[in-house]
């Protein structure tokens, strides 16, 4: 007889810790758990526009900015962002999976562009495409 498997949601967990575990730890301990390059961020301490951010996010839950270089934290999960990517602002919603990443990563700065075959005034070299 097969017995039928019960899947459940899977958990979120950042290196072995919860969402709420994650929320309750303090800057110090949460830099601790974080890579290296965003150790560094958050102990050299926060800009004053960073900090303007964070307390627009308490207050309000969205903002919009300019900082791309800021670090995604515990706090900042289910506020949504207004990151600016160079032309115009980008709306970014925070999820848990975000943490210990950049604001910039999530609001893209060049469009992919795809390009078709050769058209209208395309030099002799590219007009030949194979028939294969």
């Amino acid at each position: 007889m097969l017995k039928s498997k019960v899947t459940r949601p899977k958990e979120f967990r950042y290196r072995g810790y919860t969402l709420e575990e994650l929320q309750k730890m303090t800057l110090e301990e949460l830099a601790n758990v974080l890579n290296t390059r965003e150790r560094r961020k958050i102990k050299r301490g926060f800009t004053e526009q960073e900090l303007k951010l964070l307390r627009k996010l308490k207050k309000k839950g969205s903002a919009r900015t300019h900082c791309r270089d800021m670090v995604i934290l515990p706090e900042m999960v289910g506020k949504v962002v207004f990151v600016h990517n160079g032309k115009d602002f980008v709306r970014v919603e925070i999820k848990p999976e975000m943490i210990g990443h950049r604001l910039g990563e999530f609001a893209q700065t060049t469009k992919f562009e795809k390009h078709s075959g050769p058209g209208v005034g395309a030099t002799r070299s590219s007009k030949f495409v194979p028939l294969k």
